[in-house]
């Protein structure tokens, strides 16, 4: 019987030892993307494209039914405070990559508007632009709320100071004539502002995500909303002052009770790392992105998914393209 135990005990540290050696050789690589609040867009695409870019030890091959993402890379999404925390977090090395809004992203990389005063962020580098984020202005049914200029005197939740919805929320009003003075201000993030809302703590609240959002999906079941327009010669002032805004219309029908198109304004979200990142493991990510794989992975996994493509992968890009994302682009003839 001890003999037979000592044979077990030395199979066991044997395949131990084995799995430590071969994991070492393997060189595991963890990669990060910060993303935002768990009940926005940013957070279950991030999933999404973290699924698809990797490719644990052990994992089946591409060309057998596994895995077509980095071989030995282990990606995760992670929650944040949104696009200024995610820049930030890849300025400091606190993670490797991160989504962001063009806005933020090139006023970071630029050290300009919002970021003016502060160094600019010259390690920024892109990945790959991602998908139109509406600007959502939502406001309880009986609110009295129409436009944005209505917002005096209320309630209205801007989203937390780190996040790309408090610098748009408070362009917007910019351009609307109404400053934070002029309202009861609050900095409550998805799930929570939309709680407020339900529960008439607060007026209104912005969100900047792509259409349809969880938050706004979940209020619009359970209480009367409206979204309200940011259009007129307010928001073609905003988007002709600052090139990273557009036009277009959140569909009829896309939140419970929403029966019109409501037009507003809209930024890109972006993916962004640094510099220092390695240009051959960028390479791969941004290589994984787009095979055929991921695109069935983006297809099924989240309704933004679908408008994830190629062929808008470098469009408004504000920021230099790191050089092993590049690399791939000219590759793929998206480049010449």
């Amino acid at each position: 019987m001890k003999l037979i135990l000592k044979r077990t005990f030395a199979a066991l540290a044997t395949a131990g030892v084995l799995f430590v050696a071969t994991a070492s050789a393997q060189q595991i690589n963890f990669f990060t993307i910060g993303t935002g609040g768990t009940s926005y867009t940013y957070y279950p695409v991030g999933g999404v494209i973290a699924n698809a870019i990797s490719n644990p030890p052990g994992s089946r091959g591409c060309d057998e039914g596994g895995s077509c993402g980095v071989p030995n890379l282990i990606a995760s999404a992670v929650s944040s405070r949104g696009s200024v925390d995610n820049v930030n977090a890849i300025d400091s090395g606190l993670r490797n990559s991160g989504f962001a809004q063009s806005d933020v992203a090139y006023w970071a990389y630029t050290g300009t508007g919002t970021m003016e005063g502060k160094p600019a962020m010259t390690d920024l580098r892109s990945i790959a632009a991602l998908f139109p984020e509406h600007i959502h202005l939502v406001a309880s049914a009986d609110s009295g709320i129409n436009s944005v200029k209505d917002l005096k005197g209320k309630r209205v939740s801007l989203d937390e100071p780190g996040s790309g919805t408090y610098v748009d929320a408070n362009l917007i009003m910019e351009a609307f004539g109404v400053t934070q003075s002029d309202i009861m201000v609050e900095a409550l993030k998805g799930s929570e502002a939309a709680e407020a809302l339900r529960n008439g703590k607060i007026d209104a609240f912005f969100v900047v995500a792509g259409y349809p959002t969880g938050a706004i999906v979940e209020l619009s079941s359970s209480v009367d909303i409206k979204l309200v327009p940011i259009a007129g010669q307010e928001a073609d002032d905003l988007a002709g002052k600052y090139s990273f805004f557009a036009s277009d219309n959140i569909p009829a029908g896309t939140y419970e009770g929403v029966a019109d198109d409501i037009p507003t304004v809209t930024v890109g979200a972006q993916w962004f790392t640094s510099a220092k990142e390695d240009n051959e493991l960028i390479y791969g990510i941004t290589k994984a992105l787009w095979n055929e794989q991921s695109r069935t992975l983006l297809d099924v996994g989240h309704a933004k998914g679908k408008v994830i493509r190629l062929e808008n992968a470098l469009t408004g890009l504000g920021v230099p393209l790191h050089a092993g994302a590049e690399r791939f682009y000219k590759e793929a003839g998206l480049i010449k």
